[in-house]
């Protein structure tokens, strides 16, 4: 009965906000437009999950090895001859995905407003391109073509069309005659956004360049990334993870933006742990690389727990994506559940999008204080299942059963906020 009142209570706060939001033009054309090529990151995700085989071949003896590990290695040997093709998918659906966004997000909120939808895509795209993608050395540069870029794709697509709508609203378009075809009429008026689009957001772009040698999106960056030095405690490491998973709410790639710092720290106390094994005493360092990995675990906001909670949804949507995304979830890459749930503008999953991941990083710090995991001292490989980084990072089981024991615990946070998002959608699909 309490835990009812308490899910009641909450549905009474939370609900509100959520569908007040969930109405709003904006948010709605920018969630629609992050589901369009939904189908295009899940099949990239898996991709990139073939090209990185969970095994290292330096920890392992090809001679003695049985015929399982021997099948791992082989497919770890293809794949690293191989691995530019094999990445090929995931680099042109994830690695393009603020690219297409630019173009999705303004085809939906073109339609929001009865506009023409691909002449609108197209604008925001193009203008997105001659901002994003600067000539480098007789080719184009693509570090804001993916996930980085996504940002600067909301922004450039959501002002490109109001841009539009301005001068359409202003009457600002020519008046033909009823007899010149409609392709003519549509080719004709399209000129003038065009132009202004290009005028204002591809000026500010270079007033940025010529004033601060920064383009948009660097400016933009610029300000987001932490202005951090690197904290080897706890409390800075938690101030990090959730600073990134706030921008992921934002539809920022937050995990890019702390990755030199933790990664950099993860490698360094890993390798002192390391040192510390290979003279025969126990590690010690417990700000190691194992912690980035928990930290993303099921990727950022540890949504391990939420996808399988999707999994034995009613609603068809959440059933279908959370089947979907479990292969790619337990590498670590949870980008279909993050823009297509959506995580991102949900008020609602946001909440235990920030918890989880602080309870399972301040657990694994206990544990490994009091030495019921070992503190990682090995490089693993990334993109690898957790549980198979959990046991590589320090050859310990302890740790593999801790891992799944955080499942649990994510899915108990994302519970109860998860029913309530369930609830909604279960409302929109006309499910009782």
């Amino acid at each position: 009965m309490e835990g009812n009142k308490f899910l009641d209570k909450l549905d009474r706060v939370l609900s509100p906000i959520g569908s007040k939001l969930g109405n709003q033009r904006h948010l709605k054309a920018i969630s629609a437009g992050m589901m369009m090529p939904l189908a295009l990151i899940v099949v990239g995700a898996l991709f990139l999950v073939i090209a990185n085989p969970p095994i290292n071949p330096d920890l392992v003896n090809a001679d003695t090895a049985n015929f399982f590990v021997k099948g791992l290695l082989s497919w770890k040997e293809f794949a690293v001859e191989n691995y530019a093709i094999l990445t090929a998918p995931f680099n042109m659906t994830m690695g393009m995905f603020g690219l297409m966004s630019a173009f999705s997000i303004a085809y939906s909120l073109a339609n929001e407003y009865k506009m023409k939808a691909s002449i609108s895509g197209l604008i925001s795209l193009s203008v997105f391109l001659m901002i994003c993608a600067p000539a480098v050395e007789g080719g184009i540069s693509t570090q804001y073509l993916g996930a980085d870029g996504l940002f600067v794709a909301i922004i450039i697509s959501v002002l490109s069309v109001e841009i539009s709508r301005f001068l359409k609203v202003k009457g600002l378009e020519f008046k033909l005659p009823d007899s010149v075809p409609s392709a003519v009429t549509s080719f004709i008026n399209s000129i003038l956004p065009v132009v202004a689009n290009i005028a204002i957001l591809y000026g500010l772009n270079i007033i940025l360049v010529s004033s601060l040698d920064k383009n948009l999106p660097d400016a933009i960056m610029g300000i987001l990334t932490p202005a951090l030095s690197v904290v080897d405690n706890l409390w800075g490491f938690i101030f990090l993870i959730t600073f990134s998973n706030l921008l992921w709410l934002f539809g920022v790639n937050g995990t890019s933006i702390i990755f030199p710092i933790v990664f950099s720290l993860g490698i360094a106390n890993s390798g002192l742990n390391a040192e510390l094994v290979s003279a025969g005493q126990a590690p010690t360092n417990l700000m190691n690389l194992q912690m980035f990995r928990i930290a993303i675990m099921g990727g950022a906001g540890n949504t391990i727990g939420l996808i399988i909670l999707m999994m034995k949804s009613r609603s068809t949507h959440l059933k279908t994506l959370g089947r979907l995304s479990i292969v790619p979830g337990m590498c670590g890459i949870n980008e279909p559940v993050i823009f297509g749930g959506p995580i991102v503008f949900n008020p609602i999953l946001a909440i235990p999008f920030l918890i989880a991941p602080i309870v399972s990083v301040s657990l694994t710090y206990f544990v490994q204080s009091i030495g019921l995991i070992t503190p990682g001292y090995i490089v693993d490989p990334s993109f690898t299942p957790f549980f198979a980084q959990a046991y590589l990072s320090s050859l310990d089981w302890r740790n593999v059963v801790f891992v799944f024991l955080l499942i649990p615990i994510s899915m108990l946070i994302y519970y109860p906020f998860f029913k309530i998002f369930e609830k909604k959608q279960l409302k929109e699909e006309g499910i009782n």
